[in-house]
């Protein structure tokens, strides 16, 4: 009777799904269609060159007239805008863009829109996917609790013993955390997973169960689910012949450079706001947000509520989106600026101006600051030569 979604992985028994959907209604292509709507109302950016050029052009017009009307001959227009020449706009700025593109890609970085290279030095709003981005991805045990007598060694022993037939996503990290605890793993049988149920089987004569806590309250255990103390997080329950053995927390942990690179983006880029906005559950992402030091936190937004979030940001100021998954790419096209992080999903790289292929937010940065050394060198050339050129248009 459950909905499957796109993406969905069957990993234990063979079942019988229904399509009772077209394509064109699924995950995937509502995702499609709200990024290609975004594309559509993609933020007009005025380049560089078209902000000169819209200041340059009046004055160097304005000056031949004058000319002209001062010297009563027409040819002096005329002289006045040959010395006028747009060279400046026309060599320096995309020279200084080329040499940026250049240096991104042997750092490991893809330009696919140019302004982004204009535009990311002007922004003041970075808005971050959590999962993958400013975490591994990967969970990990960061506390555990052990309950009846049972010690540490044994009741980690018996569920990393039985957790070597799961493929659930936690438990390779109840078995790192075993590994590195120097405890072997004992001989299971009569192992059970039925998916949303949790993992069983039998160690050394005893029933092992490792389920959740939403499960034994379901089972009206609630007698063992109290003894649990409340968590906030992943987590997972260990019971040793219907006895609490154990309570184990997990979270995804965040980027070692993860702290520095938020605590870098006002003193050295100027950005004024900082936001994480995820799919995840609120618990995690505040979790996650303390760890880095950020205080704008949305949690549990799908990639139609992320769209929303990142349009009424970039009305207040220029925004950079910063995101690995395919329910980032809507935001991605939205956003001022959008960054693919990581090589995840074509989809995603499709959306961004830029795609970071090393997951490092190092990495990032140094896009900033490629960003604002291209900006420098090419104000610092068009506009030295443009008033070389009036200089020339005076005499």
């Amino acid at each position: 009777g459950s909905f499957v979604l796109s993406g969905a992985i069957n990993k234990d028994v063979s079942i019988g799904i229904r399509a009772n959907k077209l394509p064109v209604d699924s995950r995937y292509a509502k995702i499609m269609q709200v990024m290609r709507a975004a594309e559509e109302k993609r933020p007009r950016i005025q380049r560089l060159g078209d902000q000169l050029g819209a200041f340059y052009t009046p004055v160097a017009v304005l000056i031949a007239v004058g000319a002209a009307i001062l010297a009563q001959d027409p040819l002096r227009f005329l002289s006045v805008m040959v010395v006028a020449t747009p060279c400046p706009l026309l060599i320096a700025i995309p020279v200084a863009i080329i040499g940026s593109i250049s240096l991104s890609a042997r750092r490991g970085i893809v330009i696919k829109n140019p302004s982004v290279l204009e535009q990311i030095d002007q922004c003041r709003t970075m808005i971050l996917d959590k999962t993958g981005t400013l975490t591994y991805g990967k969970p990990s045990l960061t506390d555990a609790r052990y309950f009846n007598n049972f010690s540490k060694s044994t009741a980690l022993q018996y569920a990393a013993s039985i957790e070597r037939y799961s493929r659930h996503p936690l438990a390779g990290a109840i078995l790192e955390d075993a590994t590195r605890a120097g405890l072997t793993f004992l001989e299971v049988t009569n192992i059970s997973e039925v998916p949303g149920q949790g993992l069983s089987g039998s160690i050394s004569g005893h029933n092992v169960v490792i389920t959740s806590r939403s499960k034994l309250v379901e089972q009206r255990r609630e007698d063992l689910a109290r003894q649990i103390p409340p968590s906030d997080g992943l987590e997972c329950v260990v019971l040793v012949d219907g006895v609490l053995a154990g309570h184990f927390l997990f979270h995804d942990e965040p980027r070692r450079e993860g702290r520095s690179f938020i605590g870098h983006l006002n003193p050295r880029h100027h950005f004024r706001k900082v936001m994480i906005v995820s799919g995840d559950r609120e618990a995690e992402v505040r979790y996650m947000a303390d760890k880095v030091g950020i205080q704008m936190v949305h949690a549990g937004k799908s990639p139609e509520e992320k769209i929303d979030i990142v349009r009424q940001e970039t009305l207040q100021a220029k925004t950079v989106f910063l995101g690995d998954g395919i329910n980032d790419a809507p935001a991605l096209t939205a956003a001022t600026v959008g960054i693919a992080f990581g090589q995840n999903s074509d989809i995603t790289a499709e959306a961004a101006g830029a795609v970071i292929l090393e997951s490092s937010l190092g990495k990032v940065d140094e896009l900033m600051h490629i960003s604002r050394r291209m900006r420098t060198i090419a104000l610092q050339s068009a506009i030295g030569g443009m008033a070389l050129s009036l200089v020339g248009m005076v005499f």
